[in-house]
């Protein structure tokens, strides 16, 4: 299986794990967490789903700023995924907070979220995620601004469908 570690790991990007890997394994993967990071706060025996992103220190929500510890793969802090971020259920869930009709998470959400949202399709969608592991994440949403094709306009009419 595939999964994405971005956020506060020693080296974020993809790994290929074996099927039936769990969340521990993922951040073992990616050189482990940075100092600070709280992974009592994750789901780390939760097992992953191929083609997932966990975003370790990095949890959606109130201001949006990274917090040490939460992940956008499966844990608590987000309805139905628990500290880590990580998504038993729909991806929207997890890049939502688990709300139908919320901002889409620019600090947790998959390609496929973010290729949904107007004027965002799969190469801009990239530049997002490739700023997103950069950066370990979005502390706000004026930093959509940084990212490659993204304009004035685009930012205007991205700014109210998105969270850090």
């Amino acid at each position: 299986m595939v999964v994405d570690v971005a956020g506060k790991v020693r080296a974020p990007g993809v790994r290929r794990l074996p099927a039936g890997s769990r969340v521990a394994d993922a951040i073992e993967a990616a050189g482990g967490a940075k100092p600070g990071v709280r992974l009592s706060e994750l789901n780390r025996a939760r097992v992953l789903v191929d083609g997932e992103q966990i975003a370790v220190g990095v949890r959606p929500g109130a201001g949006g700023a990274p917090v040490s510890g939460a992940s956008s793969a499966g844990g608590n802090g987000v309805p139905g995924t628990g500290a880590s971020g990580l998504s038993a259920g729909s991806g929207a869930e997890a890049a939502t907070g688990g709300t139908a009709g919320a901002p889409v998470s620019l600090s947790t959400a998959t390609a496929e979220q973010l290729d949904g949202l107007p004027g965002v399709g799969p190469v801009l969608a990239r530049h997002i995620l490739d700023y997103r592991d950069q950066h370990g994440g979005f502390d706000s949403v004026e930093e959509l601004r940084e990212v490659t094709g993204i304009g004035d306009k685009r930012f205007a009419d991205l700014r109210p469908l998105v969270q850090p």
